[in-house]
C-alpha cells in the first residue's frame, strides 16, 4: 500500500492552539521587526544634521577652514595663470635681530607690531595662499591714517573692490554680519569703515595661521640663524 501524506488540520484541540500560537508569534515578530525598521527609518529621516546644527548655532563654525583654504588655492592658481596682479613689495624696514625674532613667538601682537615680523609672516601666508589677509589688514591701517575725505573715499572703494567683493581673487573671509556693516558704511566711507572686518581678519590670522607660522621652517630658520636676507623682511 502506498503511504498518503496527511495535509489536513491538526486533529487535536491542543495541537491547533499550538499551531495558531506559533503563527501569531511569527506574525508578531515579523511585524515588530518591520515596525522597528519603519520607526528607525522615520527617526533617521527626522534627525537633524549635526554639522548643519553646529554651523547655525556656533559663531566659531561660521565658515569651514579647509574649504576656505581650498578656495584660496584655487584663486591663487587662477591668479598666477592669468597674471591678474603683481604682488606688492614688502614693507620697508630694518633687519630684525635674533632677539626680536624670538619675541615674535611670545605673542601675535608683538609679531604684528614689528614691520620685519609682518613681512616674514606675510611670506609664510603666501605659502598658504592667504596673503590677502595681511594685505587687507595693511590697507586698513593705511586707510585709518588718511584725513583727506576724497582720498578716504577712493581708498575705501579700492579696499572694497580688492578684498570685500566676491568677484575679487583676493576676497577675504568675512561673516554676513560684518559684510552687512561694511555695505552700510560704504554709503559714506570713513577711515574706520573696515574696522570690524579688520578685527575679524586679525583674529583669524591669530588663531588659524599664527600657530602654524611659529612651527614653520620659515620662522625656525630665522631664529636659528637662517639664510633670509634683510630684503626679504
Amino acid at each position: 500500500m502506498t503511504d498518503v501524506l496527511y495535509t489536513g488540520p491538526i486533529p487535536t484541540e491542543r495541537g491547533g492552539e499550538l499551531a495558531m500560537g506559533r503563527g501569531r508569534s511569527e506574525t508578531s515578530a515579523l511585524s515588530g521587526i518591520g515596525g522597528r525598521r519603519d520607526m528607525t527609518t522615520t527617526q533617521n529621516s527626522q534627525r537633524p544634521n549635526a554639522c548643519c546644527f553646529c554651523w547655525c548655532c556656533c559663531c566659531s563654525c561660521s565658515w569651514n577652514e579647509e574649504e576656505r583654504r581650498r578656495r584660496r588655492r584655487k584663486k591663487q592658481i587662477a591668479q598666477d595663470n592669468n597674471k591678474m596682479e603683481t604682488i606688492p613689495n614688502s614693507e620697508p624696514c630694518t633687519k630684525a635681530s635674533v632677539e626680536e625674532m624670538r619675541l615674535w613667538s611670545q605673542s601675535f601682537d608683538k609679531l604684528m607690531r614689528n614691520p620685519a615680523g609682518r613681512n616674514v609672516f606675510r611670506e609664510f601666508l603666501r605659502t598658504e595662499y592667504s596673503e590677502e589677509n595681511m594685505l587687507f589688514w595693511l590697507a586698513c591701517e593705511d586707510l585709518k591714517q588718511e584725513i583727506n575725505k576724497s582720498a578716504v573715499e577712493e581708498k575705501a572703494r579700492s579696499i572694497y573692490e580688492d578684498y570685500i567683493s566676491i568677484l575679487s581673487p583676493k576676497e577675504v573671509s568675512l561673516d554676513a554680519r560684518v559684510r552687512e556693516v561694511i555695505n552700510r558704511k560704504m554709503q559714506e566711507p570713513t577711515p574706520h569703515t573696515f574696522e570690524d572686518a579688520q578685527l575679524q581678519i586679525y583674529t583669524l590670522m591669530h588663531r588659524d595661521s599664527y600657530p602654524r607660522f611659529i612651527s614653520s621652517g620659515i620662522y625656525k630658520s630665522l631664529v636659528h640663524g637662517g639664510s633670509h636676507s634683510s630684503s626679504e623682511f
